[in-house]
């Protein structure tokens, strides 16, 4: 049963289907509205991940990608329909996906995850009262939101009539989906699971005040925590460098094990698995030389290398693997198109970057600052996802 949270419903006319320009007046009026109609929601502010999402949306920063996209681009239309599969375990995934598709100037189908989540309702609820006003009547035609378990039948159905598909999720949901068909001229964007780490200098932790310290922290504690680690650009692994790693990692994790103390509602059954992972590294992975724990709310598998596999090593909840390495070369050596963001704190990105052109990795699609995991863009993934939903009209 397909239940319809925002937009054209059973016994309604169609999604009306009339491609815009990329950041058109209208598409990107309708974001400012919702930003606002969000930041001024009671129940919205208890969720950082709803705040983060109407942060984003804001006028003044869809202005600024409007202005950076513009100057690189010919004349443009939207492909036409989009229809977004969004992910079951990040609940405010959905409503990027849409501004992304919105953004490009196409008429938006979205599949909110079926587990329930206060998130999508609130951010459904917000857009359907912005949505409801004449300025957007054209766009409340060309958006629908609906919420299904899994049904290859209604899946492929909404996948006949699209231009474009978006499909967010791990490998086997997207092999299950790419089975049912898409018309032949669609485009399809593929979302999948990825792996994240993290580069720190022990140097310049260990320069740090405590103001600087706490704002590190901080940081990490949103790239980390606000997502149980879920997100595909959350880091699991901390590579160290430089001197004083000793010290640093002590300063660090003593901040960061205080913060999360104070913040972080650690659920009974995320102990339980953080425990039992421990004992399955333990006994099954090669090359641990040692464990540190700072209560339950922080574990920490320091390894002597790298196994080839190193993108199956996956925390939750604050369970980190550590490798001491001054050089980066042995994770070189097990980068694949599974790694997706490199966050960095205290190490030159120029450097970074090198590593990831001068090796030729097949990974690593973002660089960006420790407290940046999250901060989603309309470049995701290798994917300049404005360009890949609408269609260049070439005129000489």
């Amino acid at each position: 049963m397909v239940e319809v949270l925002v937009g054209p419903g059973p016994g309604d006319e169609p999604l009306l289907v009339r491609p815009l320009p990329p950041y058109s007046d209208l598409a990107c009026e309708l974001l400012a509205a919702l930003s606002a109609e969000l930041r001024n929601d009671p129940e919205a502010a208890r969720y950082p991940d709803v705040i983060s999402f109407a942060f984003w949306c804001r006028k003044g920063n869809v202005e600024r990608l409007k202005a950076d996209d513009l100057g690189r681009r010919g004349a443009r239309l939207g492909l036409g329909l989009v229809f977004h599969i969004t992910p079951s375990n990040v609940p405010v995934n959905f409503a990027f996906s849409f501004a992304f598709g919105l953004l490009a100037g196409n008429a938006n189908r979205v599949r909110v995850p079926s587990k329930p989540f206060a998130q999508v309702d609130i951010i459904c609820r917000a857009l359907a009262r912005v949505l409801a006003e004449d300025r957007f009547s054209e766009l409340r035609r060309m958006s629908s939101f609906v919420r299904y378990e899994q049904d290859d039948v209604v899946t492929g159905a909404y996948s006949a009539s699209c231009n474009a598909r978006i499909i967010w999720g791990g490998d086997v949901a997207i092999q299950t989906i790419r089975k049912l068909p898409i018309p032949e001229r669609g485009i399809e964007i593929a979302f999948a699971d990825r792996y994240s780490f993290s580069v720190l200098g022990a140097p310049a932790i260990n320069a740090l005040a405590p103001e600087g310290l706490a704002r590190l922290a901080q940081g990490f504690y949103n790239d980390t925590y606000l997502m149980d680690q879920n997100a595909c650009s959350s880091p699991h692994l901390l590579v160290w460098q430089g001197e004083g790693k000793r010290e640093a990692k002590q300063r660090f994790f003593s901040a960061l094990a205080e913060l999360v103390a104070l913040k972080y509602e650690l659920a009974p059954v995320s102990a339980v698995d953080k425990y039992t992972q421990l004992c399955v590294d333990a006994i099954e992975l090669d090359g641990v030389v040692g464990v540190t724990r700072h209560g339950n709310h922080v574990v920490r598998v320091t390894l002597a290398r790298l196994p080839e596999a190193t993108h199956e090593l996956r925390g939750r909840a604050g369970y980190f693997y550590e490798l001491d390495a001054d050089g980066l070369d042995d994770v070189a050596r097990v980068v694949n198109t599974r790694y997706q963001t490199l966050t960095y704190f205290g190490v030159d990105k120029q450097q970074l970057l090198d590593f990831v052109i001068d090796h030729r990795l097949m990974g690593i699609d973002r660089i960006v600052p420790v407290g940046a995991a999250l901060d989603i863009g309309v470049i995701w993934d290798g994917y300049d996802v404005i360009a890949t939903l609408s269609r260049v009209i070439d005129v000489r």
